[in-house]
């Protein structure tokens, strides 16, 4: 299968229309009550958050450093923080870190002893599987991303199984082929467990309500609560509206800008741009440029 422009750019429209369409139903009463005030631009465009800032940071940062240079991306990170895009509150506190100089190997321990397990390095890393061209350097480019800010192995698993599964549809591999292909370089017990399942629903037709999926694959913060989560529900509704693929995000709670962002990258990596909803999402032209350049690059080799 050829890989297409409109592969990269649905990737990344996908990834900040997903996003912006879930970040109103985040978080509790006072969170919704404060992106209702703060979720759209002047113009009237959906604001996206902290899953698309950073997802751009590291589209970024691999185009001007070739390839991830984790200070250059540290830096990067820390300077695009704002409180009010929703970065986590671990997060924000390693990147303030960094922003006054503190190096990221420390900032990030200081603040996650263990490492941090939250799903903040998966959501950004559908953009590896737009610039690393093979499975090896797909993995190597993700769990070196995810490092910087998420240390701990759960983390950086659910990093490297969006990146590879962003990868494999792009490249049309069928379901089969592509949980096969995520099996073999997860280690993680319980996120491998949820991949089972995930594989067995739609290998088998079967179609889970929401609440279900919330059950038994997660719908929370931690990479183990919603990576498999959100690739099961790329996958199921591959041959669907992007719409109804958000609904249904919407309708399982729990973190939805972050498991849309995630499933909106996926279905955009398959499918393109074209089917995208005409919705008004922010910068929408810049995530355009850095659809194209980051293709640009791929398919010239640099």
């Amino acid at each position: 299968m050829r890989i297409t422009k409109g592969q990269f750019t649905g990737c990344l429209l996908g990834l900040a229309t997903g996003d912006a369409l879930g970040a109103p139903h985040e978080g509790g009463g006072l969170e919704k009550a404060l992106w209702r005030f703060i979720g759209r631009t002047r113009d009237g465009a959906l604001r996206w958050t902290d899953d698309t800032r950073m997802a751009l940071d590291l589209a970024e940062s691999l185009l001007e450093e070739d390839g991830v240079r984790p200070d250059a991306l540290a830096k990067r990170f820390a300077g695009s923080y704002h409180w009010s895009r929703g970065y986590g509150p671990g997060t924000a506190r390693v990147l303030r870190r960094i922003r006054r100089g503190e190096p990221w190997q420390s900032a990030s321990r200081a603040v996650h002893p263990d490492g941090s397990y939250g799903n903040g390095a998966a959501m950004r890393s559908p953009v590896v599987a737009l610039f690393a061209r093979d499975e090896a350097a797909i993995v190597e480019a993700a769990r070196a991303s995810a490092l910087v800010t998420h240390g701990h192995p759960q983390a950086i698993t659910g990093a490297v199984l969006i990146a590879l599964a962003t990868g494999h549809l792009l490249r049309g591999t069928p379901a089969p082929g592509l949980f096969a292909g995520l099996r073999t370089v997860c280690r993680d017990a319980e996120i491998a467990e949820r991949l089972r399942r995930a594989a067995s629903w739609i290998l088998n037709g079967e179609v889970p309500a929401p609440y279900e999926v919330a059950v038994w694959l997660g719908n929370g913060m931690a990479a183990v609560a919603s990576c498999a989560t959100a690739i099961y529900i790329a996958l199921r509704h591959l041959r669907s509206p992007f719409e109804e693929m958000t609904a249904f995000v919407i309708a399982c709670g729990g973190d939805v800008d972050t498991i849309g962002a995630m499933a909106g990258a996926l279905w955009g990596a398959a499918n393109g741009s074209a089917g995208l909803p005409p919705v008004k999402v922010e910068k929408r032209s810049y995530l355009e440029d850095v659809a194209d350049r980051l293709f640009r690059r791929f398919v010239g080799g640099g």
